[in-house]
């Protein structure tokens, strides 16, 4: 048997090395997304974004993310946890914001931050691929099945984001 695409790491757990910002905990996450088609296509026909299962059944999709860590960047965070609730890697983007909420599961302050990254690849094997599924899915469907409002303010401004590069790069130089 050939094993491929797989990560050998473990998904960190626990809360000892978490960052605080004046009581909110501080998360970090990305919404991972590919363009499929041709240059003719309209971005949203062409933009796919991956979204994963909650942990706990039955409460929707949402965008990767966790906890960012004393011991790390915000981008090693990103990165991190993308890989482990996620299985994908590529090239992590510009930040897209950071939204103050509070945790549907204890209600208490969360600060989050989430970066667009361009999937470059997908494993077959990763930390929590026996507790999550992923699906990549359309900018609408995104909307439509993400349980986050936050999640759904960062995935408008990375497409607004997307478009204005494309337009930009479709332009004619004078």
């Amino acid at each position: 048997m050939e094993i491929k695409n797989m990560v050998t790491m473990v998904a960190r757990s626990g809360r000892q090395l978490q960052r605080y910002n004046k009581g909110h905990r501080q998360v970090v996450g990305c919404i991972p997304y590919r363009i499929k088609g041709n240059k003719e296509q309209n971005l949203e026909d062409a933009l796919e974004v991956l979204v994963i299962s909650a942990q706990r059944k039955g409460k929707g999709m949402l965008f990767p993310k966790g906890g960012w860590e004393s011991d790390e960047s915000i981008n090693e965070a990103a990165l991190r946890e993308t890989m482990e609730e996620a299985g994908v890697f590529g090239t992590l983007e510009c930040l897209l914001g950071t939204w103050h909420f509070k945790s549907k599961t204890n209600g208490s302050l969360r600060e989050g931050y989430m970066f667009p990254l361009l999937v470059k690849g997908q494993l077959d094997f990763w930390p929590d691929k026996d507790i999550r599924q992923r699906v990549w899915v359309s900018v609408p469907m995104a909307k439509e099945v993400c349980q986050q409002p936050w999640m759904k303010e960062a995935l408008d401004l990375l497409v607004k984001r997307l478009e204005s590069t494309t337009t930009m790069n479709d332009e004619e130089p004078i």
